[in-house]
């Protein structure tokens, strides 16, 4: 297992987590996002369990079932690529560097973990 896909892959977990929590406890700049994109305050459960699987996936993946690593990651390079759209769509650029960089994230750990 390669220190880059470790570190890579830990600091995905981490952010993924906290965001996650983030939108369970529907946090005050979890809504005034939510609400410039266009996204209903109804579905941040939902995106926040999908965000918490893909941390667990990622977990997992690098606990030893790379399959399911490998799954998570892809998953969550969807999720963001969704993330990045909605916010185009809605022409909300000001904080589009927030889904650009998970999106980063769960894009190099999907490329490492699929290299490993």
């Amino acid at each position: 297992m390669s220190t880059a896909y470790v570190i890579v892959t830990v600091m995905a977990v981490v952010a993924n987590a906290a965001i996650s929590v983030a939108d369970f406890m529907r946090a005050g700049f979890v809504l005034a996002n939510s609400a410039e994109a266009g996204v209903p305050r109804s579905w941040l459960p939902w995106l926040g369990a999908l965000k918490a699987a893909g941390a667990a996936g990622l977990l997992l993946g690098l606990l030893g079932v790379r399959f399911i690593g490998v799954a998570a990651a892809a998953g969550l390079v969807l999720f963001f690529i969704g993330a990045v759209a909605a916010h185009i769509r809605a022409r909300v650029y000001h904080n589009i560097a927030f889904p650009g960089g998970y999106l980063g994230l769960a894009a190099a750990s999907l490329v490492l973990a699929a290299a490993r």
